[in-house]
């Protein structure tokens, strides 16, 4: 059973805030062009952020500490975008060697930056440009979550709602403590090749970074890495990747693999889908450049992230949650789907998954078959909304807050 725990279930009146707990959850915009039917609270294709970190405790609204790390950016001085203003996007990431929150804010004069946030008291203890190196600045978004892995944080890069301008896919990563120079990693094709996808980078048990990675601007000739999952170093340098056998395809139409990030799997695969329809199921030490995956079938076109219980992976599809299920060995194949309504991004615990749908809905489902135990109205989420667990209760980001429903 789900219940709701907090009075009216929008403890926050501000204008689409960026809310933060002992926890995290994904609060991106979605992309009018590829969702028609959800075009934010007001209708109008727009998303509406502040550039402030606040933390709440867990029975109720009550603000401990508020942060502001800079202005936002109106979308009047983008050229082109979806976010009015764009603030901070990209997931936050919790780093307990440090005690420090860090989010990235996008910020009045087009400008990214890193802040380390004292996950105690509010204090800003590190504040550094995690500027990309080339291309035009103002079109660069940071959407995808942050990651950390050994003491350092990894920040991704796509572009604007639009594509406009001469943007390119990176990952900058930054030492936690906000010393040394930055590392980095960029697409090598002429344009685009965004990674955005709101899961952020996966981190494998050695340190090893993997990326979604978007269509890109060659539509023939040499593979320019992107429509891929790629595999980088701890210190960002290319290791290895994957594409389609029709990437050029992909690029020119838009079919790529960027909207979902890759999920690692138990014995060392990854699962990959996109927007094309086809998911991929990939060796991680050997992912298999162009073509060269372990197996290709039809999944659906999905956005988001994925979630998994063992061998049974529930993806995001755009007509309904879905269950694929991997094994024997390298085989990937269907099994059950929800309503097609039922499409958020999904969380597991135990043997339920939880998702939302576009009208903002929290469903309960049986992991095993996919039947929904039950529903809770929450309040209109962004399309990559995520909710997340923690003490008995499951949070989700909204666009006036964040509401809490207990497990019962």
């Amino acid at each position: 059973m789900l219940r709701s725990v907090l009075s009216g279930l929008h403890p926050l009146r501000r204008p689409f805030p960026l809310a933060l707990l002992a926890l995290t959850m994904v609060l991106g915009a979605a992309w009018a062009d590829d969702w028609p039917q959800w075009l934010g609270p007001k209708r109008d294709g727009v998303w509406r952020e502040s550039g402030l970190l606040e933390k709440f405790p867990k029975g109720g609204p009550k603000v401990l500490w508020r942060t502001n790390v800079g202005t936002p950016i109106p979308l009047s001085q983008l050229p082109c975008g979806n976010i009015d203003p764009l603030g901070i996007t990209g997931t936050p990431v919790y780093d307990p060697a440090t005690n420090l929150v860090f989010a990235v804010a996008e910020t009045s004069g087009l400008s990214h930056i890193l802040v380390g946030i004292d996950a105690s008291s509010g204090s800003m203890r590190i504040r550094r440009p995690v500027e990309p190196m080339d291309g035009d600045i103002g079109t660069h978004q940071q959407r995808a979550a942050l990651a950390l892995s050994q003491g350092l944080v990894y920040v991704a890069y796509g572009g604007l709602d639009g594509d406009c301008g001469n943007y390119h896919g990176w990952v900058i990563a930054s030492r936690t403590d906000g010393r040394g120079a930055l590392l980095s990693y960029r697409v090598p094709t002429q344009r685009e090749g965004g990674i955005w996808a709101p899961p952020g980078p996966a981190v494998d048990a050695a340190g090893h970074i993997y990326v979604a990675v978007g269509n890109g601007a060659a539509t023939g000739g040499t593979w320019d890495k992107t429509d891929s999952i790629l595999r980088l170093s701890p210190t960002l340098q290319y290791e290895d990747g994957f594409a389609p056998q029709q990437w050029p395809q992909d690029n020119a139409g838009d079919a790529d693999l960027g909207s979902m990030g890759p999920l690692l799997l138990p014995g060392g695969l990854v699962f990959a889908d996109g927007k094309s329809g086809l998911g991929y199921l990939l060796h991680a030490n050997g992912l298999g450049g162009v073509g060269g995956q372990a197996q290709v079938t039809s999944i659906c076109s999905s956005y988001g992230g994925s979630a998994a219980l063992g061998t049974h992976l529930f993806v995001p599809c755009t007509n309904g949650l879905l269950e694929v299920v991997v094994g024997p060995g390298a085989r990937i194949t269907r099994g059950w789907q929800a309503p097609g309504q039922v499409n958020g991004s999904p969380i597991v615990s135990g043997h339920t998954v939880y998702s939302l749908d576009r009208n903002g809905t929290l469903y309960a489902l049986n992991s095993d078959n996919g039947v929904v135990i039950t529903s809770q109205p929450v309040g209109a989420t962004s399309r990559f909304a995520t909710p997340t667990l923690a003490g008995g209760h499951v949070y989700v980001g909204t666009m006036t807050g964040i509401v809490a429903v207990s497990i019962a």
